[in-house]
C-alpha cells in the first residue's frame, strides 16, 4: 500500500497532503464519512503531515519553527492522547505582541481553541545527543504565548495519529513579551525549576475559567523540548531546529473554545502576562 492509502476520502481515492491542505485552507471539518480514525499509524501520519509542510513550502510560506502538543498529561485521558505531538508553525501563522496586547483573526479557522503557553526561541541547533544544559545554551529567549489550535475531526474527537496529519492542530501563534534566557535564568536547572514553579490563570472577558502550572508540561517546557527534539530527530525527512526558530512546548490548561469578539488573558508570576483580543 502507498504511503497515505490508510486513511480514504468519501470517494475512495487516498486522503493525501492536497486534501488535508484544502481543508486548512478552507476551514471546513473534515467529512464524517471518512474513517475513525481516519489515520492509525504515526510513522505515517508524520509523514503525511511532511507532504502537508512541502506544499505550503511550495507555494512560499516561510516555516517559522514548531509547536509540540499533548505535553500536558491532565488532558491526555480528555482527548484520549496519551504522548506529545508536533507540528510547524509559519509565518502565515505566528505573530509577536511585544507589549503583551494582541490581536488575532480566526478567520479560517476550524473549532478553534485557545492554549497558554511558553515559547522559546532558539539562537542555536542543538547538538547532536543535545542535554539539557546544552539544549539551554542553544536557546535566545523564553516568553508567554496563546497558541490557537484547531481540529478538523469533527466534534474535537480524533486519534493520535489523526492530530499528527491534521498538521499537529496548529492554527495561529501569538508570542508575547521575550526574556532573554540568561537574564531568566542562570542555567538550566534554575530554569526549569521556574518555569516548573510558575502558576497562571487564563481569563476569558475578566473572568478566570482555569488555573495551570508549567509543571503540567512533562514536568517544565524545557524538558518538553528536548523531548520533542529527540522525536524530530528521530522522524525521517523532518528539518532540524535551527536558529532563529520559534517552538511552543504546550499548554498549561485544557484548551478552551474561542470566537470573535473575546478578549483573553493570561496572568503569569514568572512570565510576563499576555491578552489577546480575537476578531
Amino acid at each position: 500500500m502507498g504511503l497515505f492509502m490508510d486513511a480514504r476520502d468519501t470517494r475512495g481515492s487516498a486522503m493525501t497532503p492536497q486534501h488535508l491542505l484544502g481543508h486548512i485552507d478552507s476551514g471546513r471539518p473534515w467529512p464524517e464519512a471518512w474513517p475513525t480514525p481516519a489515520f492509525t499509524d504515526l510513522p505515517s501520519a508524520y509523514q503525511t503531515a511532511l507532504g502537508v509542510r512541502a506544499l505550503r513550502l511550495q507555494r512560499g510560506e516561510v516555516p517559522r519553527g514548531y509547536k509540540i502538543g499533548f505535553t500536558n498529561r491532565n488532558i491526555w485521558p480528555r482527548y484520549l492522547v496519551f504522548a506529545p505531538i508536533w507540528g510547524s508553525v509559519w509565518s502565515s501563522t505566528l505573530a509577536f505582541a511585544d507589549d503583551g496586547e494582541g490581536v488575532v483573526s480566526l478567520a479560517g479557522l476550524c473549532q478553534p481553541r485557545i492554549e497558554p503557553e511558553a515559547v522559546f526561541g532558539m539562537k542555536a541547533t542543538p547538538p547532536a545527543g543535545a542535554t539539557l544544559h546544552e539544549l539551554f545554551e542553544a536557546l535566545d529567549w523564553v516568553a508567554p504565548g496563546f497558541e490557537v489550535v484547531q481540529s478538523h475531526r469533527p466534534g474535537w474527537k480524533f486519534s493520535a495519529a489523526e492530530t499528527v496529519a491534521d498538521s499537529g492542530l496548529h492554527g495561529r501563534l501569538l508570542v508575547g513579551p521575550k526574556i532573554a534566557v540568561r537574564r531568566f535564568a542562570g542555567n538550566a536547572q534554575e530554569l526549569q525549576d521556574k518555569l516548573a514553579r510558575a502558576r497562571l490563570g487564563l481569563h476569558k472577558n475578566g473572568v478566570l475559567v482555569e488555573e495551570g502550572v508549567g509543571a503540567n508540561v512533562l514536568d517544565d517546557p524545557l524538558r518538553a523540548l528536548l523531548h520533542f527534539l529527540e522525536e524530530l530527530r528521530a522522524c525521517p525527512g523532518a528539518t532540524d531546529l535551527q536558529a532563529g526558530d520559534v517552538v511552543t512546548t504546550g499548554t498549561w490548561t485544557d484548551a478552551w473554545p474561542v470566537e470573535p469578539g473575546e478578549r483573553w488573558a493570561a496572568a503569569n508570576d514568572s512570565l510576563p502576562g499576555l491578552s489577546v483580543s480575537f476578531v
